[in-house]
């Protein structure tokens, strides 16, 4: 067994924060037991490393809670795409890499990922980290609210940082029957939201209230309050 498995004397947390608030889905609930968090949290507070909150991981930048790194995969419905195109293997759009702990979820998920992060030094150590857990993830330096063109159509887009309206060339990178989760609001409160493509524009469907740190970019903030 792997040292980071729940020990007997341990809560569960993925029972405590994540299914008794609704998160279902088998495979997203795996894919949170299985991915070792610790290994994305720095050394110093590795040992908050499950509490119910997002932690600083340095450069301004968090990694999210626990339930809603769950959630937001949840909303993706990534296995369900997956079985409408006979088990084809999607691939995903990870939108502020930070610690890299998303893209392992994804990753752990079956997805090709593709990670955009602003921040070179966290673009590094998300790279190292899941390098070192055998995680196979693209990720690029550069301004994540543009998305990546190049690597588009994509399944799934999930963005790990607030805008302040739906960046559009991330809907035209989804595919027809693709989701993007978006936090949407102002700097201090948002909405994580759903988006799909329709023929003329998209909809957009909210999920649940949110705090995340801005999106900078050309469709995001200006990197000025």
């Amino acid at each position: 067994m792997r040292r980071w498995f729940r020990r007997s004397n341990e809560p569960d947390w993925i029972v405590d924060q994540l299914v008794r608030r609704g998160v279902s889905d088998p495979a997203v609930l795996r894919a949170m037991r299985t991915v070792p968090r610790e290994a994305f949290v720095p050394l110093e507070i590795r040992h908050l490393a499950h509490e119910d909150g997002a932690l600083p991981i340095g450069r301004g930048q968090t990694i999210s809670q626990p339930y809603i790194v769950a959630r937001m995969t949840e909303v993706l419905a990534l296995p369900a795409w997956r079985d409408a195109h006979g088990g084809k293997q999607p691939k995903v759009l990870d939108v502020g890499t930070g610690s890299g702990y998303q893209a392992a979820i994804l990753a752990e998920l079956g997805a090709r990922v593709v990670s955009v992060e602003l921040e070179e030094e966290l673009a590094e150590r998300a790279r190292q980290a899941l390098a070192e857990l055998g995680y196979d993830v693209d990720i690029r330096v550069g301004d994540g609210s543009a998305g990546a063109p190049g690597e588009a159509p994509f399944a799934g887009i999930v963005v790990a940082a607030a805008a302040p309206q739906i960046p559009v060339p991330l809907v035209e990178q989804l595919l027809p029957d693709g989701r993007l989760v978006i936090p949407i609001g102002t700097r201090f409160e948002q909405l994580i939201t759903l988006v799909r493509r329709t023929d003329d524009g998209f909809t957009q469907e909210p999920v649940e209230p949110a705090v995340f740190v801005p999106l900078l970019g050309e469709h995001g903030f200006s990197d000025k309050p």
